[in-house]
């Protein structure tokens, strides 16, 4: 699996975290995919900066939202990475 294979898939995975849980898609769905390296996937935050209100959700992201996040992941890609962000 490599980064690019992970961005052509990276809209399932985001309408399966819809499907389980709104809070944890609207806490990554900007997220954008940096890097796919060692088994890390690096997703960096900085588009959200941009839209006239703030809407950092950061702070409000959590160990279960990762691992929701992760899961799906799992069930789509069959990949569990370690998530970084940036």
């Amino acid at each position: 699996m490599n980064l690019d294979q992970i961005k052509s898939r990276w809209n399932e995975v985001l309408d399966l975290l819809l499907e389980k849980d709104r809070i944890t898609w609207l806490a990554f769905f900007d997220a954008r995919l940096v890097s796919y390296e060692n088994d890390q996937l690096t997703l960096d935050f900085a588009d959200s900066q941009k839209f006239a209100n703030p809407h950092d959700f950061k702070k409000t992201r959590n160990p279960s939202h990762t691992q929701a996040l992760n899961d799906a992941i799992k069930s789509v890609l069959g990949i569990s990475p370690t998530i970084i962000e940036r």
